[in-house]
């Protein structure tokens, strides 16, 4: 029993470092269907701790087709500001740039 127990911990040990690493990964997706043009959403009144993350055309891989993602309201971080997800054309094809935090 107490074997299995120092076993789990160093499971968990291990897990625990992997994590950030996990979360570190990126994937890049480049297709070559243009995103529709954006669609435009009634802003909500702001609210105090939080910026609105406009919406996007998301790639649905197994549809084959962007799906409209509505906008959110994301939590606020001082200092810096939300950069909206994004379509960036390549060459003739097109890489997805997730929404994300710059100071």
């Amino acid at each position: 029993m107490l074997a299995q127990r120092k076993l789990l911990v160093v499971a968990l040990a291990a897990a625990s470092l992997a994590l950030p690493l996990a979360s570190q990964a990126r994937v890049d997706l480049d297709i070559n269907i243009a995103p529709p043009a954006p669609r435009y959403e009634l802003v909500p009144p702001p609210r105090v701790g939080f910026v609105w993350a406009p919406g996007f055309w998301a790639w649905d891989g197994g549809h084959h087709r962007h799906v409209w993602r509505a906008g959110h309201f994301v939590r606020e971080r001082r200092g810096q500001h939300w950069v909206p997800d994004r379509w960036a054309e390549h060459g003739g094809r097109y890489r997805y740039e997730p929404g994300r935090w710059e100071r």
